[in-house]
């Protein structure tokens, strides 16, 4: 009996092991795997410029990984729809698979494609295969979406996750002349080369995934519930573009941390699993959250701050990106950021604060550049972390913590290696003075050779003024 052909069509799932699309695909029927570009059905800009660099390079490794298998990638760009009817038409599919996406305009566009498909007589099938739990099944006792992290990370752990489905050797495949593009063709590089320095730090591809999971369980999860929070000390896992990019299965690394805890059952192990795993799940809840309020991304979910009094200035907005505040630690994370499309989650936070708080400008402007320069940009967790420092999600910090930028300097970059690495000029400043370095006497800055105001800024704002305007901005907004 002669097997029907299916589409897999890939998206944020950019693997080929526990991908329940492709698995449920090869057992089913003969494969297709197609990869389609549609920048302009996307919600928001979601692929910014150092996300398309990274993207270009994950299609890379998946047509590569497929083709060990005796498969291969088909590419098309354009409006989707008419591009899935064409590749029925040229391969005489009778189905398609896809893992679901979880963004707003993305699960419109797949109701309706997958509607105009069944009145066709194709079979579609979507699948959760990015995220530990399908959204809006994680519910409290009133059958309502958690709105308290603590509770649904209680919840999850109660429920059980399926093993990852591991793929045969060989893959069984055909292409019946399908014609496709280079990857090249899609025009993900830009012409901006600013992002070529991104190829010494990161290796985009499930491989690339595999090897950096393996480094973290060797080397950095012991101790990482006490040392994630230090940037120097990069104690942290660094996966994060690689599950944006769907190129490793949260479901593999859950079972991958509970092995852990056979190996060593000590009390510091069971905390630095513990540990992770929330972080695991924090990202879970972010997407959990966005279905079920979608508004998230652009709306602050505590609806009263839709009256906070922003008051924007293009120069401090400029000097935050380019990371010219005049506070070393949050210079340093926003330079992390320009060189490495990535910024450890501490400095996320003390710099994300410090636009909303310090400089009274919307946090939505912040989410959009986060969005344009980092590789690991998604778009529930980058809203759903923008919404917690402003204070304005439902489980968030509370307006009125508002961050130190000098006491945060010094109390997680201790060392001051974190401050030197990404800003130079202050290199040979004695630590004492790193953190507010306008404290410093002038005898001490001309011997670091730091010039206020020439080689390095003064503060663009200072920090007691900027917390007590927060503060009456805050108070309007309870009023």
């Amino acid at each position: 009996m002669q097997q029907s052909k299916i589409i897999i069509w890939f998206r944020r799932d950019l693997r080929i092991q526990d991908n329940l699309a492709l698995w449920s695909g090869i057992k089913q029927g003969i494969i297709v795997p197609v990869f389609i570009w549609s920048p302009e059905e996307e919600t928001k800009k979601v692929v910014g410029e150092a996300a398309s660099w990274w993207l270009h390079h994950s299609l890379i490794e998946l047509n590569r990984a497929l083709q060990d298998r005796g498969s291969k990638l088909i590419i098309r760009k354009g409006r989707t729809l008419p591009i899935l009817k064409e590749l029925i038409e040229e391969t005489g599919a009778k189905a398609v698979f896809f893992n679901e996406r979880y963004e707003p305009r993305i699960r419109l566009r797949d109701q309706q494609m997958k509607e105009a498909l069944e009145e066709k007589g194709i079979m579609v099938k979507a699948f959760h295969s990015n995220l530990l739990f399908p959204p809006l099944s994680i519910v409290n006792n009133q059958g309502q979406p958690y709105k308290v992290f603590t509770s649904f990370w209680k919840k999850c752990l109660q429920m059980p996750i399926p093993l990852p489905k591991i793929l045969p050797a060989t893959l069984s495949s055909t292409h019946d002349q399908v014609k496709t593009l280079n990857i090249d063709e899609l025009g993900l590089l830009t012409t901006r080369d600013w992002y070529q320095k991104f190829k010494e730090k990161w290796l985009p591809g499930e491989k690339g995934a595999i090897a950096q999971w393996e480094q973290f369980i060797e080397e950095r999860l012991s101790g990482y519930s006490t040392k994630r929070d230090y940037p120097y000390v990069q104690h942290v896992s660094r996966l994060s573009p690689h599950l944006t990019w769907g190129e490793i299965s949260p479901r593999w690394i859950w079972h991958q941390v509970r092995e852990q805890e056979k190996v060593n059952s000590s009390y510091s192990r069971q905390k630095d699993i513990d540990g992770f795993l929330r972080q695991l799940v924090w990202r879970e809840f972010g997407y959990h959250q966005l279905v079920s309020f979608p508004e998230m991304i652009d709306s602050p979910l505590r609806k009263e701050f839709a009256f906070f009094p922003w008051e924007e200035r293009e120069d401090e907005w400029a000097a935050w990106k380019e990371g010219r505040t005049g506070y070393p630690i949050i210079d340093a994370g926003m330079r992390e950021l320009w060189e490495t499309g990535w910024m450890h989650n501490r400095v996320r936070m003390v710099t994300a604060s410090f636009l909303v708080k310090h400089l009274l400008i919307p946090w939505q402007r912040g989410a959009s550049w986060f969005e344009e320069t980092l590789l690991d940009a998604d778009l529930a967790n980058n809203s759903m972390g923008w919404q917690w420092v402003s204070g304005c999600g439902f489980d968030a910090a509370p307006y009125f913590r508002i961050f130190n930028p000098i006491t945060q300097g010094q109390k997680f970059d201790e060392s001051g290696d974190y401050i030197r690495q990404w800003v130079p000029e202050l290199k040979y400043l004695p630590t004492k003075y790193l953190f507010s370095p306008w404290t410093a006497p002038e005898t001490i800055l001309r011997e670091a050779g730091v010039e206020l105001g020439t080689s390095y800024p003064f503060p663009i704002v200072e920090h007691v003024f900027a917390r007590e305007r927060a503060l009456e901005a805050y108070n309007l907004v309870k009023k």
